[in-house]
Order: C-alpha cells, then sequence, then structure tokens
C-alpha cells in the first residue's frame, strides 16, 4: 500500500507501508523518501554540456550573463524504518571564502535545515552514502569541531563509497584533483566511519547500487524500489534533465565515450523497465519518466517525488 504522508506533504515526503520480510513475517514497517536540498548554486553552461554548443543547450537550461546556469545539490534521504540513509550531503560550509566565491551559491539552503525542515537532525542519520567524492558530493561530511579539528557531520553514521573510487580519490589524476578534498573523507576513514563498497549489487532489501566509470572511477548509481516503482538516484551519471540526450555529456567526465556508453545502455533498460529518474543537480527538474522517441530517449513527465509516490 502506498500513503503520502499529510503533514509532510508540501516537503514532497513519501511513506510507503511495506512488508518487513514478505517470506518470514507479517510485519510491516513504514519507508520514507524525502529530497533534502544542501545548496544551491551555479556553474558554467559549458561544463555542463561539454561539446554541445551553446546555440542547443540554451534552448534546455536557463543562462545568465556571464554564462551560469542554475544548479541544486539535490540529496536524498530514505528511512525505512530500520535505518535513515542518506545519499550525498553536498559540499558543507567548512571551506574558505574563496572556494564558494567559485561555486557561486545562492539562498539560505543547508543541509541541516533540509533535514531539519522535515523532523530530522543530522545525528538521527545511520548511513551516508556517497555516489562519489567530489567535492560537491561529500563536503559536507566532515566539520570543524570547537578545537578546529575535523569530525564527522553525521556522528552516528556509517559513510559508505566504492572502494575503486576510494582509491581513485587517494590517488587523483591531474583533470579531476582540483575536485578531491581529502579533508572532506580521509577523517571519516581514520575514525572508523567509512566503509568500502567492493562491487554492485544490494545493499539493504530495497536498495542496490549500480557502478559507473564513465564520470569518475567507481561512482554508484542507486536504485530503490519504492513498492512497485523504481527511482534511480542519478547523481552524476545524469546530473541534469537537459543531459538525457546521448551527446549531452558534462565536460567534467573522465571518459565522455564510457559515459555515453554507460547511459545508452542504461537508458534503454530504464525505458523498458519505466524507471523513474531523480536528479541531484537540476535546479527545475526533481524527477521525470522516460520515454523511446524517434530522436532517442527523452524525459517523458515532470513530477515531484511525492507526485511519483502518492
Amino acid at each position: 500500500m502506498l500513503q503520502a504522508v499529510p503533514e509532510y506533504a508540501s516537503l514532497h515526503s513519501i511513506l510507503l507501508i511495506l512488508p518487513l520480510d514478505p517470506l518470514t513475517s507479517s510485519e510491516s514497517y513504514c519507508m520514507k523518501i524525502y529530497p533534502i536540498v544542501a545548496e544551491n548554486w551555479k556553474m558554467d553552461g559549458g561544463v555542463a554540456f561539454g561539446v554541445v554548443p551553446k546555440t542547443l543547450w540554451k534552448k534546455l537550461a536557463e543562462v545568465d550573463e556571464n554564462n551560469l546556469i542554475r544548479i541544486t545539490t539535490r540529496c536524498l534521504l530514505v528511512d525505512d524504518g530500520r535505518r535513515r540513509i542518506l545519499f550525498d550531503v553536498g559540499m558543507g560550509r567548512k571551506q574558505s571564502d574563496k572556494y564558494y566565491g567559485f561555486r557561486h551559491i545562492f539562498g539560505d539552503d543547508s543541509i541541516g535545515q533540509s533535514l531539519a525542515a522535515i523532523g530530522y537532525s543530522k545525528d538521527d542519520i545511520t548511513d551516508v552514502v556517497f555516489t562519489h567524492l567530489h567535492d560537491d558530493h561529500c563536503g559536507g561530511a566532515v566539520e570543524w569541531d570547537d578545537d578546529g579539528q575535523p569530525v564527522a557531520a553525521f556522528k552516528n553514521a556509517m559513510h559508505h563509497c566504492s572502494r575503486a573510487q576510494w582509491d581513485w580519490a587517494n590517488n587523483p589524476n591531474k583533470r579531476e584533483i582540483g575536485s578531491f578534498f581529502k579533508i572532506n573523507f580521509t577523517p571519516l576513514m581514520e575514525s572508523g566511519k567509512m566503509s568500502l563498497i567492493e562491487e554492485e549489487g544490494p545493499f539493504t532489501d530495497q536498495i542496490s547500487f549500480r557502478i559507473m566509470n564513465g564520470h569518475t572511477r567507481g561512482m554508484i548509481v542507486p536504485l530503490i524500489q519504492a513498492g512497485e516503482k523504481v527511482l534511480v538516484f542519478a547523481a552524476d551519471f545524469i546530473p541534469l534533465a537537459a543531459n538525457i540526450p546521448l551527446p549531452f555529456i558534462a565536460s567534467v567526465d573522465i571518459e565522455p565515450l564510457e559515459a555515453l556508453k554507460e547511459k545508452e545502455k542504461f537508458l534503454d533498460e530504464a525505458v523498458e523497465k519505466s524507471y523513474y529518474l531523480v536528479f541531484e543537480h537540476d535546479y527545475d527538474v526533481e524527477c521525470c519518466s522516460l520515454a523511446l522517441t524517434e530522436k532517442g530517449v527523452r524525459m517523458d513527465k515532470q513530477f515531484t517525488l511525492n507526485q511519483i509516490l502518492m
């Protein structure tokens, strides 16, 4: 049975009544899914769309006078009644003013405020899953304590990333080195709060991981079984709805041809199995369905998370 939570409906929360173990138990538990905005910011439109000329991509993304498009960092919280799993945490607020000047943050959103708005705190989180360790996805996991020492922002959580990404981030290539800040993740390993995912497959009864390598080595793409529907937290695999067409590959993908191959294969599967994409970075489009057209796979209908699962 699927049911929206009335008091949180405006915040796109979802309540699913699911069997604890359909084979062995008649008990049930509540599964809630929330989009959590860590920050809103801007990035160069050319970075978002790579070799695609502006004359084409500007039809899909609003651009300002500095060639910047609006971006969000939309994380995802899944509360399955036993664990509270947060996918990505944004860039955080511990870096220098110079750092944030280049990120063009606007508005007052933060991950702590977004959690508080739906009745959670950072201390409630049991698991943080990093899709990958680029700074805008994991920076909020470590903060400074009163003595200026790095500590886990989610002190009761175990943190997870793929081993392939961990090894890649700790030996960064010259192209990606500006996206990996070891202060964002090494304190977690040193304090025993980091777990490495060896291969793709199940994470919980309702969550499984795919691993992609075109954007960065070992990026996790979570698939969430929500009742009869499957949500794909697309991370930087497909960061914006405008990135769905195959050639629209971000210039920050380390292997664009591999990214294209991965995307083509996955989109075919997504259409066949009626997956819904949840976008981490699309400021305007939270979720969408897909359809096969004469031009290839395209966004079919735009949704909020609440609309999909009500």
